[in-house]
C-alpha cells in the first residue's frame, strides 16, 4: 500500500471515487482534469459493447468487446457493476480495481447511477460518490450541441433521459453544480483529499498508535 503525505509511513487503503452526471454536465471533463493533476488516482477502464467513437482508443477509453464476451463476464462475476445505457452495455472489471485498492492507490469511475448503486451494495466502505449537476437546463443542452459528438436525434434522447438521471442526486455523498470548470475540479480535489484522510482507510494507523504508546 502507498502512504499519504499527511501520515508519513502509515499505510492507506485506496478508495473508489465515482463521478456521475447526465450527459453534458461535465463529469468526463472533470475526470480528465483530475487524472492529469493528481498522479495518485487512475481511471477504471470499463468494458462496453458499443462501438468506439472517433479518437477513442481500446484499452485507454474503454475495452470494446462483443455482447457474448460481456455476458460471460457477468455470469462469471467478473464485473463489479454493469448497466445498459442507451442500448449498449457497460461494466467495471473486478480484479484490476481490487488489486489497485489493495496497493493503496485510488480508482476513478465515470459511471451512471445504476452502476453506482451496485458499487454501494458491493463495496460501500471503499466508495466516495459525487454527482455533477449542470447550472441550468439550457446550459446542459448547449453543452451537448457544442461538443458535436452526437446527431440531433441522439442529443434529444439524452436530454429526455437527463431529468430521470438527475432525480438520483440524493443517493450520492456529494453534489457539485458545475458552473465553472476550475471551481468544480477544485471541489472534487478537496473531497478526494478529505476522504483519503478518513480513519478507516488508514490501515496502518493502529500499529502506529501502538508504537507511540510503547514509546517508539
Amino acid at each position: 500500500m502507498t502512504n499519504d503525505s499527511a501520515f508519513g509511513d502509515i499505510q492507506r487503503r485506496g478508495l473508489m471515487m465515482v463521478l456521475s452526471s447526465p450527459s453534458g454536465a461535465g463529469k468526463t471533463t472533470i475526470s480528465r482534469r483530475l487524472l492529469q493533476e493528481d498522479p495518485a488516482i487512475s481511471l477504471s477502464v470499463s468494458v462496453t459493447t458499443r462501438a468506439a467513437r472517433v479518437n477513442e482508443v481500446s484499452g485507454r477509453d474503454y475495452h470494446f468487446i462483443d455482447p457474448i464476451d460481456f455476458n460471460l463476464m457477468v455470469n462469471r462475476d467478473q464485473l463489479l457493476e454493469h448497466a445498459k445505457v442507451f442500448g449498449n452495455y457497460y461494466g467495471t472489471p473486478r480484479l484490476p480495481v481490487e488489486n489497485t485498492l489493495a496497493e493503496g492507490h485510488d480508482v476513478l469511475f465515470d459511471i451512471d447511477w445504476q452502476g453506482t448503486q451496485q458499487l454501494v451494495e458491493k463495496a460501500r466502505d471503499d466508495l466516495v460518490s459525487v454527482f455533477i449537476l449542470p447550472p441550468t437546463w439550457h446550459e446542459l443542452e448547449r453543452r451537448l450541441y457544442s461538443r458535436a459528438m452526437d446527431e440531433p436525434a441522439e442529443i434529444n434522447r439524452r436530454m429526455a433521459k437527463a431529468a430521470d438521471e438527475m432525480s438520483h442526486w440524493a443517493e450520492y455523498d456529494y453534489v457539485i453544480i458545475n458552473r465553472d470548470l476550475d471551481t468544480s475540479v477544485a471541489a472534487v480535489k478537496a473531497i478526494l483529499h478529505s476522504e483519503r484522510l478518513k480513519r478507516r482507510r488508514l490501515v496502518g494507523l493502529a500499529e502506529f498508535v501502538k508504537g507511540l504508546q510503547s514509546g517508539h
